[in-house]
C-alpha cells in the first residue's frame, strides 16, 4: 500500500494520525493544508507541505490522501479538500480500526474514517466521506450518504437511509425505516421518528438546572444514604 499524506493539522488529523500510527500498517509521511494555513514546517514530527505543491513534491502515483478536516460547513469543507485531492489524481485512503467489529460485507467509499469498538450490522452502506465514531450504531440495511458525521453514540436503527452531509451528534437516535434529508443537523440527544426534508435542524433542549446547589441536593436526596 502507498505511504499516506494527512490533509490536516488540527485536532481531527491528531487522532486520526495517531490510530495510523498505533494501530495500523499504513504508513504516514507528511501532512499537507492550504498555504494560508502552514502551522510551520513541521507538525506531529511531519513535514507540512503546502497542498498548492503537494503533486510536485508527492505525486499522486506514489502516495495517497487522507482528508483529516471535522465537519464545518455541514461537512462541505472536508468534501471540497476530497474533491481537490481527487482532482490532482490522488486516491483517497480510508481506515477502519481493527477493532471496529465490522462486518465483512460492509460497503463503504473512499475517505472513510471507522473508529473502534462501532456497532454496525450487516447489510449496511456507507459512502465516500463518512466518519463513524467509537460507540455509533448504524441498523442493518441502512445506508449512509457521502460526507456524513457520526458522533460517538449516535444511533441509526435500521432501514434507515441518511443522506449526504449530514452530521449526528452525540446520542441522537434515528428510528427505524427514517429517511433523513441531505445536510440535516441532528443534534444531542435529539429523536427523529419521522422523514425529513433537506437541510433541517433536530435540538433538544437541555436539561434545566435544578434550583438547589449540588451540596443540598446531596443532602436531600437518597444519594447521600449511598
Amino acid at each position: 500500500m502507498k505511504p499516506i499524506i494527512l490533509f490536516g493539522t488540527g485536532k481531527i488529523a491528531e487522532i486520526i494520525l495517531y490510530f495510523l500510527r498505533n494501530d495500523s500498517d499504513r504508513t504516514v509521511v507528511a501532512c499537507t493544508v492550504d498555504r494560508a494555513y502552514m502551522p510551520g514546517s513541521e507538525w506531529q514530527g511531519l513535514p507540512v507541505v503546502p497542498f498548492e505543491e503537494l503533486a510536485a513534491t508527492y505525486p499522486p502515483d506514489q502516495y495517497e490522501v487522507l482528508v483529516a478536516l471535522g465537519y464545518q460547513d455541514m461537512n462541505e469543507l472536508r468534501a471540497g479538500k476530497c474533491a481537490a485531492a481527487r482532482a490532482l489524481g490522488y486516491t483517497l485512503a480510508s481506515y477502519v480500526h481493527p477493532q471496529s467489529g465490522v462486518p465483512k460485507d460492509l460497503v463503504h467509499g473512499d475517505n472513510c474514517f471507522i473508529m473502534n469498538q462501532v456497532m454496525i450490522h450487516p447489510c449496511v452502506k456507507l459512502g465516500s466521506n463518512v466518519f463513524v465514531w467509537s460507540g455509533a450504531m448504524i441498523g442493518h440495511h441502512s445506508t449512509i450518504g457521502d460526507n456524513v458525521w457520526l458522533t460517538s453514540c449516535a444511533n441509526v436503527s435500521g432501514v434507515v437511509t441518511v443522506g449526504a452531509g449530514t452530521f449526528l451528534a452525540v446520542n441522537s437516535t434515528i428510528g427505524h425505516g427514517v429517511k433523513i434529508g441531505q445536510r440535516c443537523f441532528i443534534g444531542a440527544n435529539a429523536l427523529v421518528t419521522q422523514g425529513t426534508e433537506d437541510d433541517q435542524v433536530f435540538v433538544s433542549a437541555s436539561t434545566k438546572p435544578f434550583r438547589l446547589s449540588s451540596q443540598q441536593f446531596m443532602r436531600m436526596s437518597r444519594f447521600s444514604d449511598l
